[in-house]
């Protein structure tokens, strides 16, 4: 009996390595078949999450050397969320998914629909935002009333996205629609193409749509041709820990107002669109801008401003008039008062140069007041608030946020107090009284719209 215990132990130790060697084996001939125990454990040891995403407005671009784009906003609050750096691969749409499968990323952020094609190729979290497709033409070119309208046209669309399975269901309806594919070319690009009139139609994601109409003042958004879709991050099929953490953070990012936040900070003010507006500031930026611009570059240099956003400034101002008066007498470039004037040391108004310089200079002692407030994003639009409407109006919009429970130091909340302050029940109980409150609001958006388009542009 003793003699086949010991057989037996001796088989079973043969057959336990037997099998560790197998399993050895295996992992060695399929490492890129699975993923870690845990890859978000792995992402916290290595202290890089690695974001798979494109280049482009909605997405991710470089502005000044420094990272900035919807998706990487969003992307850069989850590498927080786990504490850990944020790596940025950028492969091309093409290769997105090939990627994340090869193991060079952790996740895709890129404005990505949830589909049944998309379903097929990864996991999809929980959605963080609703689009829907639209067309996009020249305002000087027709566009289709309905789907069957589609008939004998030309769409030009990224080949492997949600536009060109839309484009292929509706072909296969039988409605006679020819479709041109380009490989890896952004919608932006190809908006840009619609509104230079190169091609005659494509379709885009109705934020990406408003998002440029800013940039494309000639394109017209048509017809929807699918119902609403929703966005998400993808991970590997197999990857749920990360989808798991994933979901964790989009619900903390909701609950915390983070998510609200950074769809504000770059959709908010492409809801009252003035497409008007916008076109005339194009013009007036080739004509006017240059006449201007050095000026604008020095003064702002010495403040450690963008003179991008200070032009934006000038024109939300004055529409670049240095001869510019408003029906309460302010005046020039920068729209300077008596008291303004006087404090910041200038005589003529109407000068550029003075203006620019009184401007600038004022709009940097509101900035500073506003040291306490640590985002500078966040700092600079409570500084040109104050510019608008007066330092001492925006301090009780942040009181009235705080008796609210509101963050008062956060634009999204000024937002919705400082309309109030022209509500005699609410700003007879502040300190500086009535104020003319929604139209900071409206300064803000629209020299954030004029600061956005600028950032496009080379002036190099």
């Amino acid at each position: 009996m003793k003699h086949f215990y010991e057989k037996y132990f001796i088989f079973l130790n043969l057959l336990i390595l037997c099998f560790f060697f197998v399993y050895l084996s295996f992992l060695l001939h399929h490492k890129n078949l699975g993923v870690p125990d845990s890859s978000v454990e792995r992402i916290k040891k290595s202290g890089t999450l690695r974001l798979i995403t494109t280049r482009s407005i909605n997405t991710f671009y470089l502005y000044k050397e420094e990272p900035t784009g919807f998706e990487y906003d969003l992307a850069r609050e989850f590498a927080r969320y786990l504490q850990v750096d944020l790596d940025i691969v950028t492969p091309g749409w093409n290769n997105l998914f090939a990627y994340l499968d090869q193991g060079k990323g952790d996740f895709i952020a890129a404005g990505i629909a949830i589909t049944k094609e998309s379903l097929e190729k990864a996991a999809f979290s929980i959605p963080y935002m609703s689009i829907q497709q639209r067309v996009i033409h020249h305002y000087l070119i027709f566009g289709p009333k309905n789907i069957d309208d589609l008939a004998e046209r030309t769409i030009h669309v990224r080949r492997n996205t949600s536009y060109h399975s839309r484009l292929k269901e509706i072909k296969a309806s039988g409605i006679d629609i020819e479709y041109i594919l380009h490989d890896n070319v952004p919608t932006e690009d190809l908006i840009a193409m619609v509104n230079d009139r190169e091609i005659k139609f494509t379709i885009a994601d109705s934020n990406i749509a408003l998002l440029n109409q800013r940039y494309f003042p000639d394109i017209r958004i048509g017809i929807p041709v699918q119902e609403k879709e929703s966005l998400a991050w993808a991970v590997r099929k197999n990857d749920m820990e990360m989808l798991k953490e994933i979901n964790r953070f989009f619900l903390y990012a909701k609950e915390k107002g983070i998510l609200k936040q950074i769809i504000e900070k770059y959709y908010e003010n492409t809801r009252d669109f003035d497409v008007a507006d916008v076109k005339t500031f194009h013009e007036r930026m080739k004509t006017r801008l240059p006449i201007f611009q050095e000026i604008i570059e020095a003064e702002a240099v010495k403040h450690g401003f963008d003179w991008r956003l200070m032009a934006a400034v000038v024109y939300q101002e004055s529409r670049f008039d240095p001869d510019a008066t408003s029906f309460t007498n302010v005046k020039g470039l920068m729209q300077v008062t008596h008291t303004t004037a006087r404090e910041m040391g200038i005589k003529n108004r109407t000068n550029p140069k003075q203006s620019i310089k009184a401007g600038i200079s004022y709009l940097n002692r509101m900035y500073e007041r506003f040291h306490h407030i640590e985002d500078e994003y966040q700092r600079m639009i409570f500084a040109l608030a104050s510019y608008n409407v007066g330092y001492g109006h925006v301090l009780d919009a942040m009181a009235i946020a705080r008796q609210k429970g509101l963050n008062p130091l956060v634009w999204q909340s000024l937002k919705k107090t400082l309309p109030l302050l022209s509500k005699p029940k609410i700003y007879k109980k502040t300190k500086h009284g009535y104020a003319r409150g929604w139209e900071p609001v409206q300064y803000v958006e629209r020299v954030l719209t004029y600061y956005d388009i600028l950032k496009q542009i080379d002036f190099s």
